[in-house]
């Protein structure tokens, strides 16, 4: 067994307030949470408003496909348009 984690480091452009970093925030972490059957968390940068850091968790059995999930998920959050990605790691445990 395999553990894949993923930290994201974010840029939300158009974030205004704290209130509105939250919001955007919960819809793209259960947004990936359904999509990839993944844990998410807010790991960083919680009083700012412009900046977060996600940390996101996978399970798997095989490694390529442990990799695969967490490359996908950094395309699925690029895509949604929401934020901006500034820098990512993968790593395996």
């Amino acid at each position: 067994m395999l553990i894949g984690t993923l930290i994201i480091d974010l840029y939300l452009p158009n974030c205004n307030s704290l209130k509105e970093k939250r919001s955007i925030l919960k819809r793209i972490k259960d947004r990936i949470r359904n999509a990839f059957n993944v844990s998410v968390s807010e790991l960083d940068d919680h009083d700012v408003w412009r900046r977060a850091q996600l940390g996101i968790a996978c399970i798997s059995s095989d490694g390529k496909d442990a990799n695969s999930t967490l490359s996908r998920i950094v395309n699925f959050v690029e895509a949604e348009g929401l934020v901006e990605i500034l820098d990512y790691k993968i790593n395996f445990l």
